[in-house]
């Protein structure tokens, strides 16, 4: 089976909020600017997270896990355009058809995801297919929201209750793994003003990682691996981001070891 985790990281559509405000004159910095103000003003204040029709997608990071095999990366090149990260991100769905798992992916990543393959003109006949195309999908879909074809780990470990969310990071070191590493989603837009690309993508590499991990946890709950199980994958990933070449995945292990590796001996 090939498990597909995924994280996005994103930043305000300028170009989008240029033709809502009316102001075509304006740098990059200052649009955004106006469209947090616009969306404070929504909110009573209380928050200036853009509507997901707003949100421009600047990194997607992966794992995929299939039989003995474990990889995490960033899709496309750092200077790729948005259009050739989504349609590499639906091409792996298409050739792979994986189970794929999100941390809120439900609630953000995906619905992102569809604005903006809307945007490019992107096609993905498996993605949308409810049993058109393979019998299977009729019942197991990646759209159904109780159906296991996209696992969205926060949905379903609250119950689908949205009081019952919580925070990747926070469930991330409640199980002892390193968390964000220092870096927030809210860091992203200006790191992206400041031409850090790869710091971008390496904080999304070190989310989905600890959603994978968080995964693998889950599937010794559900009893679909066990104990040992559990401890041989664990540990796998472990000694591979130990020797891996990019130094954000080197930290994670050593932070992650130095914790205990989530539970192993």
């Amino acid at each position: 089976m090939n498990v597909f985790a995924f994280d996005i990281e994103t930043v305000p559509d300028v170009a989008t909020g240029r033709r809502l405000l009316e102001v075509d004159d304006l740098p990059d910095a200052e649009v955004a600017e106006l469209m947090f103000q616009q969306q404070r003003r929504r909110t009573g204040g209380t928050s200036d997270f853009l509507p997901l029709a707003q949100h421009r997608i600047v990194a997607i990071a992966a794992c995929l896990h299939s039989g003995e095999q474990f990889r995490v990366w960033s899709l496309g090149e750092p200077e790729a355009d948005e259009a050739e990260l989504i349609g590499r991100f639906f091409d792996g769905i298409e050739r792979l058809r994986p189970t794929i798992v999100s941390w809120n992916g439900a609630g953000f990543d995906l619905p992102v995801l569809h604005y903006r393959a809307l945007l490019h003109g992107i096609s993905a006949p498996c993605y949308w297919d409810t049993g058109e195309l393979h019998a299977s999908h009729r019942y197991n879909n990646y759209l159904g929201r109780f159906h296991w074809r996209h696992l969205d780990l926060m949905d379903v470990l609250a119950g689908y209750q949205p009081r019952g969310g919580a925070k990747l990071e926070d469930v991330a070191l409640m199980l002892g793994l390193p968390g964000k590493l220092g870096m927030s989603g809210g860091a992203v837009w200006p790191a992206w003003q400041a031409g850090e690309r790869e710091r971008i993508r390496n904080y999304c590499e070190i989310d989905v990682l600890n959603t994978f991990l968080i995964y693998l946890r889950f599937e010794l709950m559900r009893g679909r691996l066990t104990a040992e199980g559990y401890g041989q994958s664990s540990r796998q990933i472990l000694d591979m981001l130990t020797t891996a070449e990019p130094a954000h995945l080197r930290a994670f292990a050593e932070r992650w070891r130095a914790a205990g590796g989530c539970g192993l001996d």
